[in-house]
């Protein structure tokens, strides 16, 4: 089981937006790079927009940032597109046998450890900014380019 891809397409799609800005991204080009439908693009831009990343304007192809590169992290990314609910990164199993010992413990047991999990992820995530995603994805180009 992993974190929903919505994630990583969120993160795609604001890194594409806040690159080369001169140009307009509509869903059809965004879905092109990400290798899927422009639907999908649609949905999570919508959820973008609702946590007030981008805006979006009806009729008229593209979006934009709202905010400087430097001021959208990856937590905000995070927290936008669902990908868990508050403190639900980690699911516990429900119904253990009280009966057993380990099964009357494991929860009160595991629960603080997924909380401390969370809060390192979130925490982490809050100090990279799109700013700190384009400055390496440019990074990478460059060397690339100068391999060839």
């Amino acid at each position: 089981m992993s974190i929903s891809s919505r994630f990583s397409v969120g993160i795609h799609i604001l890194t594409l937006l806040g690159t080369d800005i001169s140009v307009v991204k509509s869903s059809e080009l965004i879905a092109g790079s990400v290798n899927t439908n422009p639907v999908v693009i649609r949905k999570i831009m919508g959820m973008l927009k609702a946590a007030g990343l981008v805006k979006v304007r009806p009729g008229i192809a593209g979006a934009e940032l709202t905010k400087n590169l430097s001021e959208i992290t990856l937590l905000d990314v995070y927290k936008a597109v669902n990908v868990v609910q508050e403190k639900e990164l980690f699911s516990v199993h429900e119904n253990p046998n009280p009966a057993c010992l380990v099964g009357r413990n494991i929860q009160s047991t595991i629960i603080p450890v997924f909380s401390k999990a969370q809060q390192a992820l979130e925490k982490e995530l809050e100090n990279i900014t799109l700013k700190d995603i384009i400055t390496d994805i440019k990074e990478k180009n460059e060397l690339q380019n100068n391999k060839s």
